[in-house]
Parts: C-alpha cells; structure tokens; sequence
C-alpha cells in the first residue's frame, strides 16, 4: 500500500510539471501603426489569432492597432525595449539604421508585391544583417509598385518631369530628383489637399493610395513607370528575450505561420492595388504608358540613387555591390 502511495504521490508531481493541455505559457502584445480597417492590420490580427489557435493557447497575443502602444516611428525602439513585445511599421521610417534591407526600397523596378515581398525576406536570409540583431525578425513584406500620378498633365517623357513639382518622401524623392523632377516632401496623409490645391502637380505614390488615400480623385493621369518603380519594406518584429521565453515547439509553430503570412500580405497588397487602379480609372483617370526606349531612359536616369545608395553602404563597412546585386537578381 505504501508503495502504491508513493508512486501516486510521484506520478501526480510529474504531471504538476507538466505544462497543461492549453495552458498559457507567453501572454505579449503587439503595435501596429495601421488603422483595423486596413487590410494590413486586420492581416496582424489573423496573425495573432493564428498563433493562439496553433500553439493551443500556449503563446497569447493582445493586439494594438493605430499606434495605440507605439507610434510608427517608435515601434521598432518600442521593441526592443519591451514597450511591446511585436512590432509592425516601417523600416524607412529610420532610415540609414537598415542599410542592407534599405537596397530593397531603392527604384529597381518592381511589378507587384508578391516580387517585393519574396525580395526582402530573402535578402534578410541570405545576408542576416546585425543591424537587426536586437530583435527576432518574424518576416517582411513591400508594397505593391510606387509609380507617378499627376494632376494636369500627362507625364510620358524625361522632358516632361523637369521641373514638376512632385509629392515624394525618402528614396522616391531621390528618385524624382535623379529624373529631373521637384521633390516635396510632406507626409502621405497632407498628399491629398496638397493635389487638390495645387501646391504639387503630382506624387509618387503605391497604386493601392489612390483608393486608400483618394488620390484617385484628383490625380488624373497615372504613368506606369515600372523600370523605376520602388517599394517600401515593412517588418514585423518581436523582442528577443520574449521570443526566446517561447518553448521550442510553439517557436517552429509561429515560423512557419511566418511563411504563410509574409505571402498573405503580399498577397493583399496586390488585390489593393488591383482596387487602387480600379478607383482611379472610375474617377476618370488616364493611365499612361512608357515607351520602351523611355522606360530605358528613366532606369538611367535613376541610377545616381543606386550609386548613392553603394557608397553609404560601402561608407559603414558593408559589401554595397554584393547586396545590390543580389537584390536585383532576386527581384529578376
């Protein structure tokens, strides 16, 4: 009887060490700087959900979205410092911190967001840069083509830009500078009134912002300058010593629900701007064309921005002709 007793006794403490069937072992939270009718953040709140569902509960996730935990400039610092445990924004929104990820965002001609996407979790595998080594790196995702919109004119030629006075923000701003454009820089949200009143003749701007910005509404003509469209990369991020709480199954679980979402966001930025041009063309938009010889044109023309963009990488110790090459390859 006595032995009976004790090897109860020891089976119940064994089962007492036992993480429980749904019992939930990492409670963190999430910043997203997109509203929750975006399709981007409603894309992070399935994510969150997803996790919970797949880790039977072990790993749950408190959602923020609209910069309620972090603002977008903030979020990736707000990481790392444990302001939130998972992070979405921007990798611009620092720029000159990412070096090696920054060759993703450069005009290298992209045509959806599925190819930016691919491009920029693959350059972050291939070369695992050390400025992102204060976080543990979920996955990546681009939006779709950043292309030209102007309000008056049609813009059809090189000749055509100089001197236009054109919405643009960071490498679309060198961008319209190398063409021979007049950049002005002002935040996406100021972009529409700035049309409207005439204070710019045009924006550089992702297809899927003349629906989700209206710009469709007074932008008229829109050229599909695809030898020089750009993207922008977007992370998500968590904080290191919250991922490595996680239990080693639930880590490989979250992996790869990673994969599978980084093409779910790609995936719908894509649609966004099959709506985006959609939009555009009910409002009564132009879209224009580059002839082949000028879209040859517009590449050489932006090649100073790439150039640039090798010398600061090359200026902080890095291998700028390795990652550039490697991210048009990837792209290709």
């Amino acid at each position: 009887m006595k032995k009976l007793l004790t090897t109860f006794l020891a089976a119940a403490l064994f089962c007492l060490v036992l993480p429980a069937e749904g019992r939930t072992e990492a409670k963190l939270t999430y910043s997203n700087f997109f509203p929750p009718t975006n399709h981007q953040s409603q894309l992070a709140e399935a994510w969150c959900r997803e996790v919970e569902k797949r880790t039977g509960g072990k790993v749950v996730i408190e959602y923020y979205p609209d910069g309620t935990l972090s603002p977008a400039k903030q979020c990736y610092d707000g990481v790392v410092e444990g302001l939130s445990d998972i992070g979405l924004s921007c990798l611009a929104y620092s720029r000159g911190r990412f070096p090696v990820m920054a060759a993703v965002d450069l005009p290298l001609g992209y045509t959806s967001a599925a190819q930016a996407t691919d491009t920029a979790n693959a350059v972050y595998e291939k070369f695992k840069p050390q400025e992102l080594a204060d976080v543990e790196p979920m996955y990546f995702n681009g939006h779709g083509p950043g292309l030209l919109f102007t309000v008056k004119k049609p813009v059809r030629t090189l000749a055509e830009i100089q001197g236009v006075k054109i919405r643009a923000t960071g490498n679309s701003a060198k961008l319209v500078e190398a063409l021979g454009g007049t950049p002005v820089a002002k935040p996406m949200p100021e972009n529409y009134q700035l049309l409207q009143k005439g204070v710019v003749d045009g924006s550089m701007h992702p297809i899927e912002s003349n629906k989700s910005f209206k710009l469709g509404e007074v932008c008229k003509y829109g050229t599909d300058s695809f030898s020089v469209a750009y993207t922008t990369v977007f992370f998500i991020v968590m904080n290191k010593d919250k991922w490595a709480a996680i239990d080693p199954e639930s880590q490989k679980i979250i992996r790869e629900i990673n994969k599978e979402w980084a093409a779910k966001h790609a995936a719908a930025w894509d649609e966004a701007d099959a709506e985006g041009r959609r939009f555009f063309l009910d409002q009564g938009g132009e879209i224009v064309e580059l002839a082949p010889e000028e879209a040859t044109a517009w590449a050489k023309a932006a090649q100073p921005v790439l150039d640039g963009y090798l010398a600061e990488a090359n200026g902080k110790g890095l291998d700028g002709e390795a990652i550039l090459a490697f991210t048009q390859s990837t792209l290709k």
